[in-house]
This record gives structure tokens, sequence and C-alpha cells, in this order.
């Protein structure tokens, strides 16, 4: 915005002239053109579809909040949300633990060739997630791969990655390989922005190695450990990729409502059921928003005491 300041005939004083300047506008035109077009438009045609039903006589018709009331009381939805939930609490936190502890392990001046170790966490990362869960898919084999080599060894199934009971395990260890060094970059770069002077003014008020940890590096990478946080409750809430690849070397145990995002796909694609597939994924989209602003709420409030 431009200001014009002009003088006013047999008046004393200025008259203040503003002028809007869009040439702001012509550097974020482009992005809000494309957002509107790949976000805003899918998210608001998704939620057209979960206001109407296909039916077998008339064809769509508008059934208002029916799909969400159908949603709300599906035992297979319910079942799915509660996985990827056990899957939340339990992997993420294990997850963000290992990357913490390696990006102070990096960030530790008695750690020699740090830069080795730092890509050698971040590779997995690099590697795409279908071509690591194949790979993975490949050692879990109970009919093949590593696991049946050490079966075989010992002579009893003593490895059962794709027993019922141990398939969240199995996905919690894919995606906890995959994504570790990920958010130890995160941490990383947090730990690189503490100014030296906060370790200088420790050592000489004789604080250890322990001690500096806790007081000063720990603190300081809170607003990272939030971020890292709404990433992995995201990416937990969207887990997808791994079960849906591995499904067919578990049909059993892996079914077409294991995650809400399994159940969705399996409905539009399988199903033909698009209007009951959209309701399913606004839901999910409102409670992980919900529980991602929370998370980031309640982080912000403890980063302001």
């Amino acid at each position: 915005m431009t200001t014009d300041f002009t003088a006013t005939p047999g008046r004393s004083g200025i008259r203040r002239r503003e002028k809007r300047d869009w040439k702001g506008w012509a550097f974020v035109g482009p992005f809000m053109v494309v957002f509107a077009l790949v976000f805003l438009t899918p998210l608001a045609y998704a939620m057209y579809l979960s206001f109407f039903q296909e039916k077998l006589i008339g064809g769509t018709a508008f059934v208002g909040v029916d799909n969400y009331v159908r949603a709300l009381t599906d035992p297979q939805f319910w079942e799915a949300f509660g996985r990827v939930l056990i899957f939340l609490l339990i992997q993420v936190p294990i997850m963000l633990v290992l990357a913490l502890g390696a990006a102070l392990a990096l960030d530790s001046a008695r750690l020699r060739g740090a830069s080795f170790f730092r890509i050698l966490i971040f590779l997995p990362y690099a590697v795409p997630a279908v071509v690591a869960v194949l790979m993975w898919g490949y050692i879990y084999g109970d009919q093949f791969g590593l696991t049946a080599n050490v079966n075989d060894f010992l002579g009893f199934e003593a490895l059962t990655p794709f027993a019922k009971e141990w398939m969240l395990v199995s996905i919690g260890n894919i995606v906890t390989w995959e994504f570790v060094g990920y958010n130890m970059l995160i941490f990383y770069s947090s730990l690189k922005t503490i100014p030296t002077d906060m370790y200088e003014a420790a050592s000489l008020d004789g604080a250890g190695a322990w001690r500096t940890i806790f007081s000063i590096k720990i603190p300081s990478v809170r607003g990272a450990l939030v971020i890292a946080s709404i990433f992995s409750i995201i990416g937990s809430f969207q887990l997808f990729n791994e079960p849906n690849i591995l499904r067919p070397l578990a049909p059993n145990v892996i079914t077409t409502y294991f995650t809400p995002n399994m159940y969705a796909y399996n409905l539009s694609f399988a199903g033909q059921q698009f209007n009951y597939a959209a309701t399913i994924a606004i839901i999910m989209g409102v409670i992980t928003a919900v529980i991602a602003y929370v998370v980031q709420l309640r982080g912000s409030k403890t980063e302001v005491r």
C-alpha cells in the first residue's frame, strides 16, 4: 500500500490519500490459484458428495446428514479409528524419543563422524515409501525372506510379524524406520539454533552434560517437538501405504477397513460408495484437524510459560 501526501489549496495541513498496491498479489496469485484448485475445490466437492446418496430407485438424492449419522454409528469405522489411535499413542512417542536421542547424540561434540551418522539415519526417509514397504514385506514373509530363514534355523515359528497380534507392531516398525531420520533432522536443526553463550554460561555454572541436555537443549527444541508431533499425528491418521501394500501378504489380518483411509478407499473404488467414502474422509479430516490444533495450542502455552 502506498501513501501520497498532497497539499490542499487554501488550507493548512496535508491530506493523506492511500492507494492500494496490488503488486503483492502478482506473487501470491499463482499459489492461490493452485491452492484453490488442488485443495479447496476437492474439499468442497467432498463435502458436497457427503450430503447425497446413490439410491437404487431415483438415482442420487439429497439425504442431509444421514451419511454422517451412518458413519458415526458404523462399527467398522470406529474399529479402524481405534486401531490408528492405538498406533498413534504407541508408535509416535517411541519414534520421537528415538529421533530426539539421535539428534542429541549428533549434536554432542563427543560423537565422531557425526556427518556420516546423520546421513545414515536420514537415509531411510529418502527411500520411496512403496519400496520401503516392499522391502520390509520381504523381510517379514514367513514363507520366504529373513523371517522364514530364522524360523527354519530355529526349527519353530519364533517370529510371526504377520500374526494378528503383531501386525500393528510390524507396521509401526516400518513407519519408525522411515521417519526417525526426518524427525531427527527437525530436532537437529533446532539444536543448532541454540546460542553458544548458553552453553558457556552453563559450563561456568558447573552444569554437566545431562544437566545441559535437560535444562537447555530439550527446552530449546520444544517448538520443534510440537511441529514434529503435529506432523506425526497427521501421518498416523492418514496411515494407508503400509497396510495397503502388505495386505496381499496377510489378507486375513489386514481387512479392507484396517484403517479409516483404507476404509474410505475401498468404499470408493471397490464398493462404488463415493458419497459415504467422502463422508468418512470429511470426518477423519475434522478429527485430525481438531487433535492437531489441540496439540499445537498446548505446545504454544507451554512454550510461553
